[in-house]
């Protein structure tokens, strides 16, 4: 006993919850000792009290790892690279990246990133706006500015050198999370510390069997202590990223891959599914002797109903789930709605091609510094009202358009939805051509007026600025609603969300021979050809 509670003061030993309270369970010892003094005892189910499990563990999931991880070019980066300044800078910009992120997304980002700005030296000098335009579409774009951010600090404050520790890397580097320092620290630095993002949290709450919620204080400081007890001190780097690779290859949310998981034998669920497993297998052959068989033989927590890691009483094992009934969390908060008008204001550009009015969004808050179609946040008065929006519209966007308004005409185009981490946004889309001379329609006339920066773009400049991805389905909306008010046989002059830049390459893998030919429909018509949108705005005549 002495031991485990030695293990849990030094963090070796870590904890967990547990399922159900079935009738006489066989019971495991209780830890009974306290972490640092704050965190209440845990019995000893939910901890690795036995050094030669943990090394056991580390040996089979280090094995597969060798052996079934993914190619991802920052893993070649972090390999190859000698320098540890860059090497730690590459590590940081892939897991700032990957924060939230899936990473089939964050691949191409990387890669184009890296070219842009392969040292910090080279990412502390770029503009703000160039920033937001590489990361735009790739969401949570406050990640971008703060990693900049950070790359000047390190090299005004610290001398272009990163800091190679996890408690440095977390205090000194804005934007850098427990989480994140330690990922740096451990696979560019080769520190013995543990890391916690929600694939390590599933792993360790289903080896462990933790079923209190996985978002609580209490269970992250226990997380934590698991995970730095468990972390491989010769391959730091390897281990923690083999960790979050099960995760998110086999010890999915949804159907995991049990069969395929290599630290199966140390998996409490795992261990629990099979028991019952069994002990169903045996009732159905008429095996189990119906006096003693009323629940399979299942290894419980011996503090269930009061172990702050087990789950609650109101949430009982569910059998259909096996180990998917971990980790638990709080139900997630809904979204809240919101509405914005927005205008595609569109006018003829000196040399005669259509461009379009965007404008640059304030340096905080949501989508901090990007730009978007002029857009008004409609009130609870003008929510359902069509009249009110479009003459609140209209006043909103007369300070660019000048008197040109009164020449074009607002239509309505639909509605465009887009959901952000904490709102679900309804765009209500407009869109208006301007007339007269383009510089009847430049705005910027009067000094005194306070608006955000503004600029005419072209469609292929507009793709490349710093927009989000709910400017771009607006875009497409009008796209979309241009083609098809030009009706069939008409067709349209490209396939939708195809990029400008790209017009006229021949996509991979294509038949030369079938170049410029269209598709025929299954009633022998030509698919209609897309209207371009300054047409499309352009009012028909005897309106």
């Amino acid at each position: 006993m002495s031991k485990l509670r030695a293990a849990a003061r030094s963090g070796r030993g870590l904890r967990q919850g547990a399922g159900e309270v079935r009738k006489s369970p066989r019971r495991c010892r209780e830890n009974v000792s306290s972490h640092k003094g704050m965190l209440p005892p845990v019995s000893a189910y939910h901890l690795f009290s036995h050094l030669a499990e943990i090394e056991a563990f580390r040996k089979n999931l280090l094995a597969w790892y060798d052996k079934c991880k993914r190619d991802l070019p920052w893993r070649k980066l972090a390999a190859s690279e000698s320098d540890t300044n860059r090497r730690a800078y590459a590590v940081w910009v892939s897991e700032i990246m990957l924060q939230q992120t899936q990473v089939a997304m964050v691949i191409d980002y990387y890669n184009r990133w890296m070219q842009k700005w392969p040292t910090l030296q080279a990412l502390a000098k770029a503009s703000l706006e160039d920033v937001n335009e590489l990361w735009a579409g790739l969401g949570y774009y406050s990640r971008g500015k703060r990693l900049q951010e950070a790359a000047q600090k390190v090299v005004s404050e610290l001398a272009g050198q990163m800091p190679a520790t996890a408690e440095e890397l977390q205090r000194l580097l804005p934007g850098v999370g427990r989480y994140t320092a330690g990922a740096i620290a451990s696979i560019s630095y080769g520190q013995a510390t543990g890391v916690v993002d929600g694939n390590v949290i599933r792993v360790l709450c289903r080896v462990r069997c933790i079923g209190a919620e996985s978002s609580s204080p209490a269970v992250t400081d226990r997380l934590w202590d698991l995970a730095n007890a468990l972390v491989d001190p010769a391959r730091p780097g390897d281990f923690n990223q083999a960790m979050m690779e099960l995760g998110a290859t086999v010890c999915t949310p949804r159907a995991p891959l049990c069969m395929e998981c290599p630290v199966k034998p140390h998996c409490r669920a795992r261990c629990r599914v099979e028991k019952e497993l069994e002990f169903a297998s045996k009732r159905l052959l008429g095996k189990a002797a119906s006096s003693c068989s009323q629940a399979p033989d299942i290894e419980e927590c011996a503090t269930a109903g009061s172990c702050s890691l087990c789950p609650p009483a109101t949430e009982p094992w569910d059998s259909s789930l096996g180990v998917a009934n971990f980790p638990r969390r709080a139900a997630k908060k809904q979204p809240r709605a919101e509405r914005t008008a927005t205008c595609v204001l569109e006018r003829r550009g000196p040399r005669g091609e259509p461009e379009y009015l965007i404008v640059q969004r304030p340096s905080s808050g949501l989508l901090a510094g990007l730009w978007e179609f002029p857009s008004l946040a409609l009130g609870p008065g003008l929510k359902e009202k069509e009249k009110q929006q479009r003459e609140a519209l209209l006043a909103h966007v007369q300070a660019w358009a000048g008197e040109a308004v009164a020449r074009g005409r607002l239509r309505h185009v639909g509605e465009v939805g887009h959901v952000f981490s904490h709102i679900h946004q309804t765009y209500v889309v407009y869109s208006l051509l301007l007339g007269g001379d383009p510089e009847a329609a430049s705005g910027g006339r009067d000094e005194e007026l306070e608006r955000p920066a503004f600029r005419w773009v072209t469609q292929a400049e507009f793709q490349k600025s710093a927009v989000s991805t709910a400017m771009k389905k607006v875009w497409k909306a009008c796209e979309r609603q241009s083609c098809e008010e030009r009706g069939p046989g008409q067709g349209c002059k490209r396939k939708r969300g195809t990029d400008p830049s790209r017009a006229g390459q021949q996509k991979r893998g294509a038949d030369p021979s079938r170049a410029g030919q269209r598709k025929v429909e299954a009633d022998g018509s030509l698919p209609p050809r897309q209207l371009s949108l300054d047409a499309f705005l352009k009012a028909p005549a005897g309106e």
